[in-house]
């Protein structure tokens, strides 16, 4: 059993690709820098990350591959399944090793399932673009905590950044900690070492004077549309899945 340790980024992996090409050796199990290895691994190597010799594997790629399929790549990572390094070192090996494109050999496993993998990644992009909500603090920063289920934050921030580009905002995934601050300029990735303060910006007592009587009429301009003869929590559930309620408005009580 060949194992190759690296830092589980996306660099990190394309950088495996190449050395294992370099190497002639293909690893059987990718693991992280710092994991124990298998009891009976024969041969352990530990990629370090560079980002010339990624490049030369993204260029490769992109040249045997349309464009739809890179960007199926990109977004399977995104997924942060357990083991979609593997999955997409097998991707690409495949993608090297034939002559003709696998992009659309949907009877190979590994090409349906990081197929799969993208479309569910897509679809959380879209919810994100649905359901973030943003409070306005004191300072007149617009706040919006979210936790998606996959990491899928960075396909969603071109559309914020268009269509709220005349306010400041942050919008902060709570799950992986990090996210993206507009300063009515530019859009830049933010992490912070302790997002308590983020969250302070949400306490009722310390949002903008004006905002909570938005949030009063926007709950209230909600439940007038509701007709409660019709009500279907199934579909309701369906349509607005129940781990975005923490962070909407108009699922939150009145009183608040």
């Amino acid at each position: 059993m060949h194992i190759f340790f690296y830092d589980k980024t996306f660099e990190g992996l394309l950088t495996a690709v190449f050395d294992a090409y370099s190497r002639r050796t293909f690893p059987d199990r990718l693991l992280r820098v710092g994991e124990p290895a298998p009891l009976f691994a024969d041969e352990t190597y530990t990629v370090v990350t560079d980002t010339a010799r990624a490049e030369r594997v993204r260029l490769g790629l992109m040249r045997k591959l349309p464009t739809e399929a890179t960007t199926l790549i990109l977004r399977a990572w995104l997924s942060e399944q357990p083991t979609v390094d593997e999955l997409l070192f097998r991707y690409i090996r495949k993608t090297f090793d034939t002559t003709e494109s696998i992009a659309l050999n949907f009877a190979d496993p590994d090409v349906l399932e990081v197929r799969n993998l993208a479309l569910k990644v897509s679809r959380e992009a879209h919810k994100l673009k649905q359901f973030v909500r943003f409070s306005k603090a004191a300072d007149g920063l617009y706040v919006a905590p979210i936790r998606p289920v996959y990491n899928a934050l960075p396909l969603a921030i071109p559309h914020f950044t268009d269509r709220f580009a005349d306010q400041p905002w942050v919008i902060y995934d709570l799950r992986r900690r990090y996210g993206y601050h507009y300063d009515l300029h530019s859009t830049r990735e933010v992490t912070l070492a302790d997002d308590a303060a983020l969250r302070s910006r949400l306490d009722p007592d310390l949002l903008a004077t004006d905002e909570q009587r938005f949030q009063d009429l926007w709950r209230t301009y909600f439940r007038s549309l509701t007709i409660r003869e019709r009500l279907n929590p199934r579909k309701q559930r369906q349509d607005m899945p129940v781990r975005f309620w923490p962070h909407l408005t108009e699922m939150q009580p009145e009183d608040l």
